[in-house]
């Protein structure tokens, strides 16, 4: 096995120096390329894509939006310097920078990259709801846009959003990937060949892609940013993006100094690296880096509370039922066994820790209590189980050992209940149509405001995001009581009264928030994450 991972590595290496011979002297032994892979490959250059992590990490190198987010999830200036929204919450208006240009590139004349002025901003924006491009972001705009005047450049260096209502997520949302600013002209020299010939504004430029094999990015001369020093952004002169598909074999050629970083940790070697409590082996301190940081990614199991979707009366109907699973097994020690200590259990209601909003001295969600567990059962009529049928427990073959854990847990209740492994693909789907009565779920957030996270649980929104089809008065009248309240703390005490009610009616068993894993070698600087997980290279430094 492992003669069969380094001989793959020497053929990797091979490659590289295929593709770096093609780079011309962009990719001199002096110069300093920071490497990660990317082991499920990426499907698009084109922000209008960038629907998962890889498209969403390369594009964050080549693109800037009109505004970003920091590392505590805050929003910064990005090509917007200023912003104003109106008393009402539904006018946007961004100032832009008058020193953002567009990459050189042959789209443009004389190849030189010109200025980037607000009629850009309408032209992505736009393109982005075009059905003809079909972009799988287009549900940011489509539901909360004013549709009369939607988009407008007041003049080159001012832009104006319009919403039909308002909507306080807005600005997180316009941090996104899919809202970065394109130039019109690549679009029409390109066509759909533009997610090969990408022409954005970010700190890096696009210089090669051998697809499949490696992706190669070379510093942006003319970026606009500068850091605290007013030292010019980024430090890097190129990232290398490999496409080992084997997590194994990734962690090995991140060991033998081939790549500068990896996210998260094949299974197999997790005990080679981490100890019981989540944290780096002593004896590898001096060796590499890990970044803990939380990951807005709340794992859960969902019930089925509305039996109009099957039209049959089944026993999680019963919120005591339910209750007492919530109360049923230990999160903690599930972490300990199944996670060597990565994440931490959700004690605290649904929306996850990271998340401004969150405080766990004001919502107290479940832990681990048997005899409540007990007397809950006992109260539904149903102690020790008696008279309950088998229930079915549905997830995927990744979450089967969580499955397993918490059905044999739940067995100290008298509870019966069968694991039901099905294709994640088949599972959404019946989740979806209501077919499924206890399920697996996850929920990653978009954008970091805990709305993300309560619109799963809006009665007007149908399955997905709903698929427990939860309804209650109280949460939505509360739900849509927040997204016009322009008070981030009078929002957030909001957000705590609507989580209580998640508690206490249970739709879901939440199981852990998850935390972002980040190794790199010790000569990488300045490496960061925040909530979100995207990946920030513009301060990155190799020493």
């Amino acid at each position: 096995m492992k003669k069969s991972a380094l001989f793959v590595l020497s053929v990797v290496c091979g490659l590289w120096s295929i593709v770096i011979s093609s780079c011309n002297n962009s990719t001199k032994s002096d110069k300093k390329f920071f490497r990660y892979n990317q082991s499920s490959g990426i499907a698009s250059l084109d922000p209008a894509f960038s629907k998962d992590q890889s498209t969403i990490w390369a594009c964050n190198q080549l693109y800037n939006s009109l505004v970003a987010l920091d590392d505590n999830l805050n929003t910064t200036a990005a090509i917007a310097k200023t912003w104003e929204i109106s008393e009402d919450g539904k006018t946007y208006t961004f100032h832009l920078r008058n020193n953002v240009a567009f990459h050189n590139n042959e789209c443009f004349a004389g190849g030189k990259g010109r200025s980037v002025v607000a009629a850009d901003v309408v032209y992505s924006f736009k393109r982005i709801v075009d059905p003809k491009v079909a972009s799988p972001g287009a549900w940011i705009f489509n539901n909360s846009i004013d549709t009369t005047t939607t988009f407008t450049a007041l003049n080159d260096s001012t832009f104006q959003l319009k919403l039909r209502k308002p909507f306080r997520p807005m600005l997180g949302i316009l941090s996104m990937q899919y809202c970065s600013v394109v130039p019109h002209e690549a679009i029409e020299k390109y066509g759909a060949d533009f997610r090969s010939h990408p022409v954005g504004t970010g700190p890096f430029m696009f210089k090669n892609w051998k697809e499949g094999m490696a992706l190669i990015l070379v510093k942006n001369e003319n970026y606009f940013e500068n850091d605290a020093d007013s030292k010019a952004l980024p430090y890097l002169d190129g990232i290398k993006i490999s496409f080992i598909d084997n997590k194994k074999t990734e962690y090995l050629s991140f060991k033998q100094h081939e790549l500068d970083f990896i996210n998260s940790i094949d299974a197999s070697f997790i005990d080679e690296v981490l100890g019981d409590d989540g944290n780096l082996k002593p004896e590898l301190n001096d060796k590499i880096n890990l970044l803990k940081t939380p990951y807005l990614n709340t794992e859960y199991l969902g019930f089925l509370t509305n039996d109009n979707a099957k039209n049959e009366v089944h026993p999680l109907l019963n919120k005591k039922i339910r209750q007492a699973i919530n109360y049923g097994f230990d999160r903690k020690e599930m972490l300990r066994y199944l996670r060597k200590g990565v994440g931490k259990p959700a004690e605290s209601g649904f929306t996850p820790f990271g998340l401004p909003s969150f405080d766990a001295d004001k919502v107290k969600g479940y832990s681990y209590d048997l005899p409540k567990a007990k007397q809950l059962l006992k109260e539904a009529g149903h102690e020790n189980g008696k008279d309950l049928p088998q229930i079915k427990f549905y997830t995927n073959e990744t979450y089967k050992e969580y499955a397993l854990y918490i059905s044999k847990q739940l067995e100290q209740l008298g509870l019966n209940i069968k694991v039901e492994i099905s294709q994640p693909s088949i599972l959404r789907e019946w989740m979806s149509q209501g077919k499924v009565d206890f399920f697996r779920g996850s929920w990653l957030a978009d954008y970091p405001d805990a709305e993300n996270y309560f619109a799963v649980f809006y009665s007007k929104n149908g399955s997905p995001p709903n698929y427990t089809r939860f309804r209650n008065k109280q949460f939505d009248e509360l739900y849509e009581k927040a997204l016009i309240e322009n008070d981030d703390n009078k929002r957030y005490e909001i957000y705590h009264e609507m989580e209580k009610i998640i508690i206490e009616e249970c739709p879901v068993v939440p199981l852990y928030y998850d935390e972002v894993l980040r190794f790199s070698q010790k000569n990488i600087l300045g490496l960061t994450a925040n909530g979100l997980n995207v990946l920030n290279l513009k301060k990155v430094k190799i020493q």
